[in-house]
This record gives C-alpha cells, structure tokens and sequence, in this order.
C-alpha cells in the first residue's frame, strides 16, 4: 500500500507539474513524469530541496528555463503551505492535549510551545497572502526600473488566477494526504498503537518540523529520526518502530525516486552528447 501510495504521490505532483509548465511549453505527463522524477535526484544534493528545480528544468526548452524556475517555486510554496497549514493546526490540537495531560508538556513546553504556534500562525499568514497575491507582487515589480530583468522572467506568474492558484492548492493537499496516509501505515506495520487521530495531528507537526528545519537529501534521515521520535515519545515506547518508519519513508519518497531521477537525468546527457 505504501509503494502504490508512492505511485499516486508522484503522480499527483507530474500533473501539478504539468498545470504550471504549461504556461510556457506545453508538456505532456509523460514528460512532466521524467522532469518531475529528474528534480528528485537534485534535491539529493542540496538544503531543503531547494535545487529542485535544476533537474526538472532539463526537460524544458532552453528559452523557457528561467521562466520554469518561477513555476517550479510557486508549486513548492504551495506544498510549503499547506504543511504549514496543516503543522499549525496540529500545534494547537497538541496544545489543547497537554491541558489535560501533563505529560505533554515536554513534548511541547507551554512558553516555547505558545512562541512556536505564533510563530508558525503568522509566517503561514504572510505566506498565504503571498501566494494569493503573486500576479499582485509581478506588476508591482514592472513599476520599478531596476526590477525589468527580472519581471521579463516572472511575468508569467502573472498569468494565474485564483482559480488555478487553489487548483495547485487542492492538489497539494492531496499530496500531502497521502504523505500522511504512508506515515501511518508503516506506523501500523512497526506496532505503534497510537490513535488513527491523534496520529495525523502528530505527524502534521513532524511535517512542518522538516518542512523549516535545514536539511541536506542524502543525510538528513538522522534529523528525521530524530524529530519523529522526539514528537511521539510522549505517546509510546517503541523507539526502534519510529525509527524503522522514518527510515522507510525516506527510502520509499525520497531515495527511490532519486535514484530513478538520477538515471533519466544520465539518459538526458548522453543524449545531448551524441
């Protein structure tokens, strides 16, 4: 269940993919399929997937590249929010639990915990304006000289409604969905008995810990281990099962498509060579 959800993960991300390059080349899902799987090997070598765009852009036609770039970030800040959407809420389900459980609070100390939520809450505020508003922050760029380089590159933003806006949303969503839906699985196959609910809001605070801590693709399953566990050691005992299911996660979203990327990525330079 878990490789088939890796199947719609991936596949929900080459059409949100597709929907954005489409505003500059038109790309079928095939295509969007190998660019998408290409950014994944990027992502291997560099801070919070950051460089994904530079493998994703290997299927795009030179004199769109730098456009694609843009998309590339609109469809990560839409991803980036709702995890910080969702990561917010699960704060505050965490800190409505440790009222009536003491023991929570070391888990989430009420001071720093309350510093955290508000925090999160408002940085997810600005981001959701900034989402919202990216055809608003494009012609506002076009009213200063010194900015025309760079408008000529992200005018395409200004392209999205915000119908499309939210469709690239929703579709996030789903994806992160189905982030969650892995999670718990391999949490049930490890024996940990910890509520269906619970579960989700625990996992949604895991999320927007990777989601802001500075991380490197190929080494940051220790960070990732160690987050895991330190959100759900409060709720049981089974450390080596928390670990063995961020381990799998990390080797079923993360590595296998990297290694997939990386091959269509060697296939992409031999036949530039030739």
């Amino acid at each position: 269940m878990v490789i088939l959800l890796m199947l719609a993960n991936w596949g929900i991300e080459t059409r949100k993919w597709q929907l954005l390059v489409n505003h500059v080349q038109a790309f079928s899902f095939g295509r969007a399929l190998k660019s998408v799987l290409a950014g994944c090997s990027v992502t291997m070598l560099t801070p919070n997937r950051i460089g994904e765009y530079g493998g994703r852009i290997l299927y795009v036609k030179e004199e769109h590249r730098i456009k694609a770039i843009s998309l590339t970030l609109v469809g990560s800040l839409s991803q980036l929010l709702v995890t910080m959407v969702m990561g917010c809420i699960g704060l505050l389900y965490l800190r409505y639990l440790s009222h009536n459980n003491s023991s929570l609070g070391k888990v989430l100390p009420e001071f720093w915990g309350d510093v955290l939520i508000y925090l999160s809450i408002g940085l997810t505020v600005l981001l959701l304006l900034f989402y919202l508003r990216l055809g608003w922050l494009v012609r506002t760029l076009e009213k200063l000289p010194s900015f025309q380089k760079v408008v000529n590159h992200i005018r395409v933003l200004d392209e999205f409604d915000d119908r499309s806006l939210l469709q690239i949303l929703f579709l996030s969503f789903i994806r992160y969905m189905v982030f969650i839906a892995q999670y718990v699985l391999l949490l049930q196959v490890m024996q940990i008995d910890i509520a269906l609910v619970l579960c989700f809001w625990l996992l949604s605070i895991f999320y927007l810990v990777m989601a802001v801590a500075p991380t490197i693709g190929f080494v940051d399953l220790p960070i990732r281990v160690s987050a895991s566990w330190a959100i759900f050691k409060a709720f049981t005992t089974n450390e080596l099962g928390v670990g063995t299911a961020s381990l799998g996660i990390w080797l079923i979203n993360i590595v296998l498509p990297a290694i997939v990327g990386s091959l269509l990525i060697l296939s992409v330079k031999i036949v530039k060579e030739k």
